[in-house]
């Protein structure tokens, strides 16, 4: 199988062009076919956006869509679709990137990808790229220290409220991903926990409209931005 391609999952960082590892911009220079996620509701990628700057006119640009949907079969049905797809890439001897936001290990649809591959392609030769994550990007612009010593970091989810952060027991630091839904509830916990001592969010870190947020309760009365993160420390 020397004719086979490869896929490398390419995390393009939290937004800032310049954020890109010096490895995936060459990568992604040379891929013959761009993959990006996007939602049956909205077919723009930001990923895309970001790595616009480095992709190759001669490069082909694929949406593959994931529907934001509580139906497991349909769910299930479109990632064996969508690896399927870059299967038959692959089996034309292309190089093919697919682009995720951050880090294609820490809450990426490249894991979904990555699994299915496994399924639709066993032998497909697979390739990830690290990016540089949200609350990293967060902590850099903040100059703050996200943990130090012999101090612990929990990173988790706000997708669902805030009962994850109700669990972390002797944890003394806490970075909160799409921090945005059920804000009202991830304040409480935090309270809750003693970890609304230094708590400050970050909305569009290192993009356009970049927000930073000191009074947590003031994301109450905003409206919801996926593009949120909290920091939080006890």
């Amino acid at each position: 199988m020397e004719n086979v391609g490869k896929l490398f999952g390419v995390g393009v960082g939290p937004g800032d062009p310049e954020l890109i590892t010096v490895k995936a911009v060459r990568v992604i220079k040379e891929a013959d076919i761009i993959f990006t996620a996007a939602s049956t509701k909205n077919t723009y990628s930001l990923a895309v956006e970001i790595a616009s700057p480095y992709i190759s006119s001669d490069a082909s640009i694929e949406k593959l869509f994931f529907p934001m949907s509580k139906d497991v079969k349909e769910v299930e049905s479109a990632w064996i679709k969508n690896a399927s797809q870059i299967a038959q890439v692959l089996k034309q001897g292309k190089k093919a990137v697919f682009l995720t936001l951050g880090d294609p290990t820490t809450y990426s649809t490249f894991g979904y990808i990555l699994k299915k591959m496994k399924c639709v392609m066993p032998d497909a030769n697979i390739e990830t790229i690290p990016g540089i994550t949200s609350f990293h990007a967060a902590s850099a612009r903040l100059n703050r220290i996200l943990v130090e010593g012999e101090e612990s970091l929990l990173v988790t989810s706000g997708a669902f409220g805030g009962d994850r952060i109700r669990h972390v027991g002797s944890v003394e630091n806490v970075a909160i991903v799409k921090a945005y839904k059920n804000i009202e509830d991830i304040n409480k916990a935090l309270k809750e926990t003693g970890l609304d001592n230094r708590c400050v969010a970050v909305s569009k870190c290192g993009r356009e409209n970049e927000q930073i947020i000191e009074n947590i309760d003031a994301l109450e009365k905003r409206t919801p931005d996926y593009w949120t993160l909290i920091l939080a420390s006890k």
